[in-house]
């Protein structure tokens, strides 16, 4: 009965850190820019005059809030929130 359970025990610790190796694992990037727009929940940055990205900015987003005209840097990890298939032809 407690092989039982220490096996099982194995196998929950050993679930849980590839959870957690899986999450840490994320790559960083950066984007540097001067800001074009500000609001509540986005901002908008420029880096050349054919590169403006977007960034959504929520209640985790760390930081001061920049002016229009700052030259930011932004640290970001890119992660999908949807993913559609289509069948190969």
């Amino acid at each position: 009965m407690t092989r039982t359970f220490a096996g099982l025990a194995i196998v929950i610790l050993f679930v849980l850190a590839l959870a957690a190796g899986g999450y840490a694992s994320a790559k960083s990037y950066q984007f540097t820019g001067v800001v074009k727009a500000v609001d509540s929940n986005s901002l908008t940055v420029e880096k050349r005059a054919k590169e403006t990205w977007q960034f959504e900015l929520t209640k985790d987003t760390k930081g001061a809030t920049p002016k229009i005209g700052d030259r930011v840097t932004i640290s970001y990890r890119m992660t999908a929130s949807e993913i559609e298939t289509q069948p190969r032809k």
